[in-house]
This record gives structure tokens, C-alpha cells and sequence, in this order.
């Protein structure tokens, strides 16, 4: 069981580090007036909510798996995502 929590954590590290490339190409491609500001919110908006799914199962599977410092390491980014996720919620 723990060899597969720890595969599955890499995966969605790895797919999370692609985002944050993507969000990184993204904004760099609004900086240079290559897109609209209309258009890079609206490719970016639609993976908030992957990314905060991402984060918030690796963050939970690590605590039922026992794993209390990678939990610990994780615990911050996750509630961030979730503090920034109820902020827009709030605000709309």
C-alpha cells in the first residue's frame, strides 16, 4: 500500500509541476501582449480547481497513510488552495 501512495504522489506531483509551468508560460505570454488578459484568465481558471483537488488528495492521502511530516509539508500549500478557493467563492 505505501509503494502505491508514494507512486500516485509522484504522479500528481509531476502533473502539478505541469501546471505550474503552464500557469508560468501563460502569464509570461500576457506580460508580452502575446494574449488578451480576457483569454489567459480564462485558460487559467479552468485548472484552479484540478490544482486544488491535486494538492488537497495528496495532503489527505498522506495523513490516512500515515505519513505524518510529508503531511505536515504538504498541509500549507493545500490550505492556501483552499483559504484562496472559499476567497473567490466569496467574492462572486
Amino acid at each position: 500500500m505505501e509503494a502505491v501512495v508514494f507512486v500516485f504522489s509522484l504522479l500528481d506531483c509531476c502533473a502539478l509541476i505541469f501546471l505550474s509551468v503552464y500557469f508560468i508560460i501563460t502569464l509570461s505570454d500576457l506580460e508580452c501582449d502575446y494574449i488578451n488578459a480576457r483569454s489567459c484568465c480564462s485558460k487559467l481558471n479552468k485548472w484552479v480547481i484540478p490544482e486544488l483537488i491535486g494538492h488537497t488528495v495528496v495532503t489527505v492521502l498522506m495523513l490516512v497513510s500515515l505519513h505524518w511530516f510529508i503531511f505536515l509539508l504538504n498541509l500549507p500549500v493545500a490550505t492556501w488552495n483552499i483559504y484562496r478557493m472559499i476567497l473567490a467563492l466569496i467574492n462572486d
